[in-house]
């Protein structure tokens, strides 16, 4: 074996390494958007690869140690791999949008791709073997392996999925190893006749990379029922904005954030009842709400001096601040002067902070994830409690207390763990149903003193702010264990089995 040849395997190990890694994190990732349970989904996607892996490093075992029948093996492994990557993904996309078994979809995906995985490194392994011994083949194929390993799981997030999305990223991952084949067909004598197979899959599912972004956008416009206006896929999230007639949506993972249409309930509801809460309102963090539409009603208030904004995903703010549809729905809210912008995920970002203020608004997305589950925990809380003013008031939204009851008193009750006066109440929102939210006090709050409302509002009216504290027998408090960040129960509540009814 020539030095040529020995790099090229061991450049082999590591695209390997790194086309698998980056395939288990996306189809982690896909199942994750299609049916939101994040820790399941990456749980069986990286699970359920690896024990592939298992598989497929145990069948190794019936191929020959006959050099041509290692390379064979090892190049019939790289060609089937690399068209599967790239449609197998689609494959279980198409399986969510027609109704079918998403989690056996990702079963049957993972074991695939996984056991034809797990064959890779133990032929490349004894192939080197042949030349060098077991001490030197294992040190060199599993130090490529690694290195592969770290560069895929960066790849796919840091690169492929923000630049070209999900169906061509995994295009792109099922180019590698055909390249791969390609290349050692080159270096090869006896693996000629395998270069035009390698390059024409490579060339395949490069233009295959390109009509899949169009067939893949022609599906997603099935999944929201109205004409997508802009969509793209962020370092965070896939960010989509729909229209129908007059109003617009916006849907982040799937997951509808607003419509233009009552959204002035949602967002008179979160603010309004929090600021009149305070005397005369100077200094106002809002948490989330990167479009705008909270802040559109903070700066309603004349006392209101400073807003600060903190928003993990700067494309939320970016489209807020440059889509009309957006920029007429928040009444072009970013170009206030009163307003500052900080970029990061919050519970960072607050910890930083120095300032203190008389209200503090959270717009985060449900807690159906355990990376959201921290924004609702006690310790978070903590943190917040410490940076108001003594007499300042902080409100969070509070998921549905109809489809997700004990979320619902799960907050309050974090809340009230920190020693706040708690005070749930609800707004009625036409795209949502009922919605929750939770106002907190450390001085007595009482709603029924309201009796001013000094803004101009379309939905709420002082005579009305004090109903909406005054809550249902059935959205009442229930039992429910504090969301801490060691045992972050809020995501089990916020998967109430009522959801299957929304």
């Amino acid at each position: 074996m020539t030095s040529k040849q020995r790099n090229l395997l061991l450049l082999a190990a590591a695209i390997s390494s790194a086309s698998g890694l980056a395939s288990e994190l996306l189809l982690g990732t896909l199942a994750s958007y299609l049916v939101g349970n994040e820790a399941l989904s990456y749980g069986l996607a990286l699970g359920g690869f690896l024990a592939a892996m298992g598989v497929g490093s145990y069948l190794s075992r019936f191929v020959g140690n006959e050099k041509n029948m290692l390379l064979t093996a090892f190049m019939t492994v790289e060609l089937l791999i690399a068209p599967l990557n790239a449609i197998l993904p689609v494959g279980l996309f198409l399986l969510f949008i027609v109704g079918g078994e998403i989690w056996l979809g990702l079963a049957l995906v993972t074991l695939i791709l996984g056991t034809l995985a797990g064959l890779e490194i133990p032929l490349l392994t004894r192939m080197v073997e042949q030349e060098e011994g077991v001490k030197e083949a294992l040190a060199g194929v599993l130090a490529m392996d690694y290195f592969g390993a770290l560069v895929g799981s960066l790849a796919f997030p840091v690169l492929l999925l923000p630049l070209v999305g999900m169906f061509p990223a995994a295009a792109i991952l099922g180019v590698f190893p055909a390249v791969m084949v390609f290349l050692l067909g080159r270096a090869f004598p006896q693996l000629r006749q395998w270069r035009i197979w390698g390059l024409s899959i490579a060339l395949g599912l490069t233009i295959f990379a390109v009509i899949v972004i169009s067939f893949t956008q022609r599906l997603e416009d099935n999944l929201y029922g109205a004409p997508i206006m802009q969509r793209t896929q962020s370092s965070y999230q896939r960010l989509v904005l729909t229209r129908r007639g007059n109003y617009v949506r916006l849907f982040l993972d799937g997951d509808l954030q607003f419509s233009s249409s009552d959204e002035y309930r949602y967002h008179e509801g979160l603010v309004h009842p929090a600021l009149t809460a305070v005397s005369r309102p100077q200094k106002v963090l809002l948490l989330g709400a990167g479009d705008g539409l909270g802040l559109r009603e903070v700066l309603k208030w004349d006392t209101v001096e400073e807003v600060m904004l903190i928003e993990l995903d700067p494309k939320v703010v970016e489209w807020a601040k440059t889509y009309p549809a957006l920029v007429e729905a928040n009444q072009n809210a970013f170009s206030d002067s009163r307003v500052e912008v900080r970029y990061g995920d919050a519970f960072q970002v607050v910890s930083q902070l120095e300032a203190n203020f008389d209200v503090i608004i959270a717009d985060f997305p449900d807690p159906d994830r355990n990376v959201l589950a921290k924004l609702y925990s006690l310790g978070f809380y903590q943190q917040l409690k410490a940076h108001l003013s003594p007499r300042g008031v902080f409100v969070t939204q509070g998921s549905s207390p109809f489809f997700a009851p004990k979320a619902f008193s799960c907050i309050a009750a974090t809340l009230e763990a920190v020693d706040f006066q708690v005070h749930p109440y609800t707004v009625n929102v036409p795209s949502f149903g009922p919605w929750g939210f939770v106002l907190a006090t450390s001085t007595p709050f009482h709603p029924e003193q309201i009796t001013e409302l000094p803004i101009k509002t379309r939905f709420l009216s002082s005579a009305m702010l004090p109903s909406l504290f005054v809550l249902p027998k059935d959205f009442q408090p229930q039992a429910v264990e504090i969301n801490t960040l060691a045992h972050p129960v809020i995501v089990n509540y916020e998967r109430d089995r009522r959801w299957v009814l929304y």
